[in-house]
């Protein structure tokens, strides 16, 4: 009976294979038939292709096959016009034949066959085009029946309609997939694989298609339009991929749409205005996807939103009023764009509302009171905006809510009290604002807080007793405020506290003895407040502290003695306080240590050999205390040290000679205790030492030799020691050194000559020794700002360098015969007519631009005895930009009156006209009788009136006379004279970089805007340099010193005494030029010059604008990874916390822009040259042009 069955079934089917052929298909509509009210269940129409489910008897027939046109089937059929009465009768007497074979059977078509096998060739062929693993993942895909397959689900008819093969490692493309194959899919879901690869536009095909989600794979290209054409989707989810281009302005074709995913995807773009199609969209999240424009008003049209994230992209414009119509929304997140304005006030009709996140934008104004209709809110987050105003007292309303985060606006007043309504609060943060007044007590109510977080406010009085109701509070952060009291004795009721986080207040009186309670700490800061008393003997019980600081106070009694134990510590600093005991055994051993400093106490014994074991022990502090004994030679096992203090004890014995082992030392510093014997030779292998004190102790015998090997030392104090004998020649070597002092030893001979060639040297003290002879050695040291020769046995003239000039006889006082013009000295003879023949000496001058290449070779060959003042006569030459420069070529018709105006305009280079000292040469400010300012550079000279460094002269015109570049400094001219050489510039009124940041006042006047707009300047004129310029120029010297600001804080590169011109065709060597802390490492071991070296000097000076300081711990930090990638991980966050303290801290977009400058710097400071980027690439990174270079 089934074969008749079937056989009567496959006439029909014949019957409509061979009337298709005729072109002559029909759609009868099925759905206008009547009388199908039980026993029979027609299900949707597609294509022709019906699904008829027919229950007779209570048994279920399933029988699926292509229902040919009636009329074809029963060709009288429609002419009849049956009642549909007949029809359904004909239909149920087919099914009661069929069911007459079988009580319940299912009747394949060899159509369903044949889309099964095809179906699984498809799939088939898919698989082996995926990786060698992913076949094998996909082990159970074989032969004709896909039904039972991983991952596939089947209708049923047998056919695909599910692909599930999330998260099981496929890697491949989608190219071989053929979506023909697949007709009845309703879900694709390929999501968490490595699948790479363009998304095929033959997706269209899926038609049935109502779930796709290729999330988190590594597709690329665009989205392609043709997925708007899968008109069933309800689900679109294409987050985190490699996507680029925009999103489909067709997206509002997916009418049916219910969820549109699309996250962290780089691409560019606006929302397309078609997404007001998409009114059944209750899920939009486009979150970090770079798109950019503003939100569209037709927003307001998705009324069945409950959840918009937009965080993270660049969107800017207001935030529409409209969205106030989106009624159902309970999740908005805006965080991390460029909004303005204010937050509209419609903002109070989102009932639904539970999440609002609008931080980081550039939203303004006051938090609208409005906001207190949001009683369903848990999350407010506000920070990092210009807020301003007071915290509505309506936030009293949100009694839902669970997080508040308003830090870093500019909110004032008082903190309300109706705060103590929030009784599911978690999270209450509001720092760096201009909050004032006290903190309520009603903060006490607020039983379910776990952290509050006031950081730099103006908040006043003491910490509320209440506190102590907040057993569940594990961080307290209040420093920077104006605090005052004591910490209240219910604060032992906070046992679960991990943080707390009070300095910079003014806190006083003693820690309450229930402190010792909180043995769970791990972050304790009391630091910079009016303590007094022990502190907590209990502080590690737990053993869980890893930061201890409670520096600048009046503690005293011992250390707590659960710190021996405590093992977890990283970071200890008990200095300036008045702690006593005997530490010899106090302090145990810590694994994670990184930096102690117990100085300026009365802590006493010896120094224990356990600091040798903390071996991430980076800096060692205990100068100032009353420690005896001698150092102990295990110290040196502590080879990661980079500081190590130990000044100021009553220390004995020597230096152990395994110092030398200490490799990472930057800074040593042993001065003023009772140390003796030799200085141990090994010191010399301490090649990243940059001070090194040994002043005050009961060193003898000589000085070694071996420490003109210290090459990177700025600061070397050898005074009051014992040290016999001359002054090592080798000193000559350390080119960076900036301070000397080897005063009252018992050193003889003379000064050595080699000393002249400390060109950084500024201070220099050899005062109460034995020294004799002249100080000829001193002539070139032009740099000197201080000296003390006074109390030996020197004689004859003094140095013609600045400094002299205006030296006092309490520097020069005690010696053999000094003489020159100071008070108190004898003059010195005369030395002839050297000097008097003043109308015949050479004046040179000359005024850009003419061709300089053929005169300077002629200067300085051959001895001109008469004035030459040449200047071009065309008027292409002229500077039309610059007033200035057009006074100037008047000038030019005579060198001589140039020459004495200058002289007389800075009254012969007085020093009250001075306003810079550098290496080569004074700057003088000079203003003229015509009103115009310049800064006019003096060349130093020798005694024979030479240049002292002729080199360095032509340098700074070769290199500056071509160039045009609004971001360096314009050279107008040049004089040579035998009394005075010196170049003439433009006067750039705020002065250099350096002293302004060392100047508060300047400093604050010197915000934020400004200091970026100096980075990029620099980082464009460095790049014009490297790469516009043929050939390129090297500066070698850039350094907060050598850039100069304007009034509108311009930056400008000056100072090209040490340029170079990158000759391709020669080898680019040279002797060591630049400032030291600004050098790159390179320079250490070879003298090639290239634009690399630029490079990291202009990392050095981009993060000195942004520390405020130099940034010198950066460095050394970035000197202990052990790769370029830790370097380029660098966390920057912890960089941002470092930023120059005296500007408020930066929001939103400039908060950003400056985290990008602090990450392209780090990267210039690579230890290895060629892993730096060019200047090219640092300035289109920082988003800089070329439109301001004059070629």
């Amino acid at each position: 009976m089934k074969d008749i069955a079937t056989q009567n079934f496959q006439q029909i089917y014949k019957a409509y294979e061979i009337l298709s052929d005729l072109n002559k298909r029909q759609i009868y509509d099925i759905y206008s038939m009547e009388g199908l009210t039980s026993g029979l269940e027609l299900g949707p129409k597609h294509n022709g292709v019906e699904e008829i489910k027919a229950e007779l008897r209570g048994q279920s027939l399933i029988v699926e096959y292509p229902i040919p046109p009636m009329m074809f089937i029963f060709p009288t059929l429609q002419s009849m016009k049956l009642p549909s009465f007949w029809l359904l009768l004909i239909v149920m007497l087919f099914c009661a034949f069929t069911v007459a074979t079988s009580r319940h059977a299912t009747i394949p078509s060899s159509a369903s066959l044949t889309l099964q096998q095809t179906e699984a060739n498809a799939l088939l062929k898919w698989k082996a085009s995926l990786h060698n693993q992913s076949q094998a993942l996909l082990s159970s895909w074989g032969g004709n029946s896909p039904c039972n397959w991983l991952g596939i689900a089947c209708d049923h008819t047998k056919s695909v309609s599910n692909i599930n093969l999330t998260r099981i490692g496929l890697r491949g493309t989608l190219q071989t997939l053929s979506f023909s194959s697949l007709p009845n899919i309703l879900t694709l879901d390929m999501s968490n694989n490595s699948l790479n690869g363009s998304i095929p536009p033959q997706i269209r095909m899926l038609s049935k298609l109502t779930h796709l989600d290729l999330s988190d794979n590594h597709f690329s290209g665009q989205i392609p339009s043709e997925i708007t054409q899968l008109v069933s989707l309800r689900v679109l989810d294409l987050a985190h991929n490699a996507f680029n281009g925009s999103i489909p302005q067709e997206i509002g074709a997916l009418r049916n749409l219910r969820e549109l995913i699309i996250e962290f995807v780089n691409l560019t773009g606006t929302i397309p205005n078609s997404i007001e199609n998409l009114s059944f969209l209750s899920h939009l999240s486009l979150w970090n996807c770079n798109l950019t424009g503003s939100i569209p008003i037709s927003i307001g049209k998705l009324t069945n939103l409950s959840y918009l994230d937009l965080d993270q992209n660049n969107f800017y414009g207001h935030i529409p009023r409209e969205i106030g119509k989106l009624s159902n929304l309970k999740y908005l997140w805006l965080g991390g764009n460029n909004f303005s304005g204010s937050i509209p006030q419609e903002i109070g009709k989102l009932q639904n509302l539970e999440i609002l996140h609008v931080q980081e934008n550039q939203i303004f104004g006051h938090i609208p009171v409005e906001i207190g209709k949001l009683v369903n809110l848990t999350e407010l987050w506000l920070q990092d905006n210009g807020l301003f105003g007071s915290i509505p007292r309506e936030i009293g309303n949100l009694r839902n809510l669970i997080q508040f985060s308003a830090s870093r606006n500019h909110l004032s007043g008082s903190i309300p009290r109706e705060i103590g309504n929030l009784r599911n609060l978690i999270q209450f943060s509001a720092s760096r604002n201009h909050l004032s007044g006290s903190i309520p007590s009603e903060v006490g109510k607020l039983h379910s807080l776990v952290t509050i977080k006031l950081v730099d406010n103006n908040l006043s009085g003491p910490i509320p007793s209440s506190i102590g109701n907040l057993v569940n509070l594990d961080t307290i952060r209040l420093k920077g405020n104006k605090l005052s009291g004591s910490i209240p004795s219910t604060i032992g009721n906070l046992t679960k506290l991990t943080t707390l986080v009070i300095y910079s207040n003014k806190f006083s009186g003693n820690l309450p003895i229930e402190m010792n309670k909180l043995t769970n700490l791990e972050n304790l800061q009391l630091s910079d407040n009016y303590f007094t008393g022990h502190l907590p003997h209990n502080i590690c019980y737990s053993g869980k502290l890893t930061r201890f600081a409670v520096e600048i106070n009046f503690f005293t009694g011992p250390v707590p003695k659960s710190l021996k134990n405590c093992s977890s510590l990283r970071r200890v600093r008990l200095e300036q306080n008045q702690l006593t005991g005997n530490i010899t055994d106090d302090f145990g051993v810590y694994p994670h240590l990184d930096y102690i400093d117990l100085s300026e106490n009365n802590f006493y014994g010896h120094l224990s050999q356990n600091w040798g074991k903390c071996y991430n022990l980076t800096s060692l502090k205990i100068s100032n205390n009353n420690l005896s004994g001698s150092i102990p030679p295990e110290l040196s096992q502590a080879t990661k040290l980079h500081v190590l203090h130990l000044s100021s004890n009553h220390l004995t014995g020597g230096i152990p000679e395994d110092f030398g082992n200490l490799t990472y030392l930057f800074h040593l510093s042993l001065n003023n205790n009772n140390l003796s014997g030799n200085v141990p030779i090994q010191i010399a292998s301490l090649q990243d030492l940059a001070t090194l004190d040994l002043g005050a102790n009961y060193f003898a015998s000589l000085i070694p030799n071996q420490l003109g090997n210290l090459v990177k030392l700025l600061h070397l104090n050898l005074s009051q020691n014992n040290f016999r004998e001359g002054i090592p020649s080798e000193f000559g070597k350390l080119k960076h050194l900036q301070s000397l002092d080897l005063s009252r030893n018992f050193l003889s001979g003379t000064i050595p000559p080699m000393l002249g060639e400390l060109k950084s040297l500024e201070t220099l003290n050899l005062s109460h020794n034995n020294l004799s002879g002249g100080l000829s050695s001193l002539d070139e040291m032009v740099s000197l700002i201080s000296v003390d020769i006074s109390y030996n046995q020197l004689e004859g003239s003094l140095p013609n360098i600045q400094f002299f000039k205006n030296a006092t006889i309490e520097a020069l006082r005690n010696n053999k015969g000094l003489c020159g013009n100071v008070s108190g000295l004898e003059p010195c003879p005369k030395l002839g007519d050297k000097y008097q023949n003043h109308k015949t000496n050479k004046v040179i001058l000359v005024f850009l631009p003419i061709g300089l290449g053929t005169l300077i070779l002629a200067l300085f060959a051959f001895g001109v005895s008469y004035y030459l003042c040449q200047s071009s006569k065309t008027k292409e030459n002229q500077d039309e930009e610059s007033p200035i420069r057009n006074q100037f070529a008047m000038w030019s018709f005579d060198g001589k009156i140039v020459y004495e105006n200058i002289v007389e305009a800075t009254e012969d280079f007085d020093n009250k006209h001075l306003i810079g000292v550098g290496g080569q040469g004074n700057v003088y400010k000079a203003k003229l009788h015509t009103g115009q300012t310049l800064a006019v550079k003096k060349l130093h000279l020798v005694q024979n009136g030479e240049l002292s460094n002729i080199k360095a002269f032509t340098s700074e015109i070769q290199a500056l006379i071509n160039i045009r570049h609004r971001n360096i400094v314009k050279l107008y001219g040049f004089c040579s004279h035998s009394q005075s050489s010196f170049l003439v510039y433009e006067f750039l009124e705020k002065g250099s970089i350096d002293k302004i940041l060392k100047d508060d006042e300047q400093a604050i006047a010197f915000d934020w805007d400004p200091r970026i707009n100096a980075i990029k300047g620099v980082a464009n004129a460095l790049s014009y340099m490297h790469h516009d310029c043929s050939p390129p120029i090297v500066h070698r010297d850039i350094s907060s010193k050598n850039i100069v600001l304007d009034l509108e804080y311009v930056a400008h590169v000056s100072d090209f005494g040490a340029a170079r011109l990158l000759n391709p065709n020669s080898t680019n060597w040279t002797s060591f030029v630049g400032t030291f802390g600004y050098a790159a490492p390179e320079l250490a071991y070879t003298m090639e010059v290239n634009q690399k070296c630029d490079v990291y000097s202009f990392g050095v000076l981009a993060l000195e604008i942004l520390l405020g300081e130099h940034p010198g711990d950066v460095i050394t930090s970035l000197l202990t990874c052990s790769s370029n990638a830790m370097v380029s991980t660098l966390d920057i966050p912890s960089l941002m916390g470092k930023l120059d303290q005296r500007l408020p801290y930066p929001i939103n977009q400039m908060a950003k822009e400056i985290a990008l400058i602090a990450k392209t710097a780090i990267a210039c400071l690579i230890e290895s040259p060629h892993s730096r980027p060019t200047m090219e690439q640092v300035a289109k990174e920082l988003g800089m042009s070329k439109s301001s270079s004059v070629h």
